[in-house]
């Protein structure tokens, strides 16, 4: 999905925003999308590009699976309404273009800490931080199938 695409999506709805590599989704992720989901009318998820996933250092190998196979999976979800890549390594500049009146990160996260949570701020958007399904993680995933 498009930018464009996304804000006539959007139009008249009360949108929430989330974004991140969903490289292997398990059922943390589904939760929390499911829970982004339940804050507004629509969730847009910003889905790193491969060559932003390397930038964040998350290793070597990472993202195990490429943009077109991580997009196919997330749009699949009834939770999601629209899936759109960004290149750069945090999702400000897509977040500043869709104004999204709710942004949810995980609660593995400190607002303060967010580099997002200032712009959101400044429009009067709210961060929510959303709960996590305990011992579920993409690292624990690929720790358990040897990749880190």
């Amino acid at each position: 999905m498009t930018v464009t695409e996304a804000l006539r999506l959007r139009e008249g709805k009360k949108l929430v925003f989330t974004n991140g590599v969903f490289d292997i989704v398990h059922a943390g992720h589904v939760q929390y999308l499911q829970f982004a989901r339940s804050q507004g009318e629509i969730l847009i998820v910003g889905m790193n590009t491969d060559a932003s996933v390397r930038t964040l250092g998350k290793g070597p190998n990472r993202p195990v699976n490429p943009l077109e196979d991580r997009l196919t999976v997330l749009e699949a979800l009834r939770a999601v309404d629209g899936v759109v890549p960004f290149d750069e390594p945090t999702p400000e500049v897509l977040i500043g273009i869709l104004r999204p009146e709710i942004h949810v990160k995980g609660g593995d996260y400190k607002i303060e800490d967010m580099v997002e949570a200032k712009l959101v701020a400044s429009y009067g958007g709210q961060v929510v931080l959303a709960p996590l399904l305990e011992g579920r993680s993409s690292t624990k995933v690929f720790r358990r199938i040897g990749l880190e």
